[in-house]
């Protein structure tokens, strides 16, 4: 009906069949920012954040979040990931979080490495929000992808 990989040929939503497809090694980058106000940013910098050890608990938080990614964007297949990293890098004017997924599979995982990304952020704006409630949440994307029929694709530029 509409050419559209998820809708079949009535238009209803499905999941894409990947048994036909071949297993290759593929990888995920996603990226994002929270922006906060320089006492919240330097509570997080210095541990001071009464709830504890923010980015200890963003990374653990987006490490769990790839891993139940099936379970939380519909039609999404669920994937036995072989690996999930989540790092972090402090900005003039906020904390910059970028999620890593890859595996050996069928499909790709670029909604692991964007949940990943996207529940670090949601955390650290939890954990700080008795500090700055002002924070905001930006710049979430797929910043590359490895692997599979399409190979490899990178994003042309990264926003401010």
């Amino acid at each position: 009906m509409s050419g559209l990989t998820h809708l079949d040929d009535q238009g209803h939503a499905r999941m894409v069949d990947v048994g036909a497809k071949a297993q290759t090694a593929r990888t995920a980058t996603a990226t994002g920012r929270i922006r906060m106000a320089a006492n919240a940013l330097a509570a997080i910098r210095t541990g001071d954040v009464p709830k504890g050890d923010v980015l200890a608990a963003a990374r653990i938080a987006g490490i769990m979040a790839a891993k139940r990614t099936g379970d939380l964007i519909p039609l999404c297949h669920p994937l036995g990931l072989e690996s999930v990293s989540v790092d972090f890098a402090f900005e003039d004017d906020g904390v910059r979080v970028t999620a890593r997924a890859s595996l050996t599979g069928k499909t790709g995982i670029e909604m692991e490495a964007m949940t990943a990304a996207s529940i670090a952020l949601l955390t650290i704006y939890d954990m700080a929000k008795a500090i700055d409630k002002g924070m905001v949440i930006e710049h979430v994307r797929l910043l590359e992808k490895t692997g599979g029929k399409s190979g490899t694709w990178r994003a042309a530029d990264e926003p401010a």
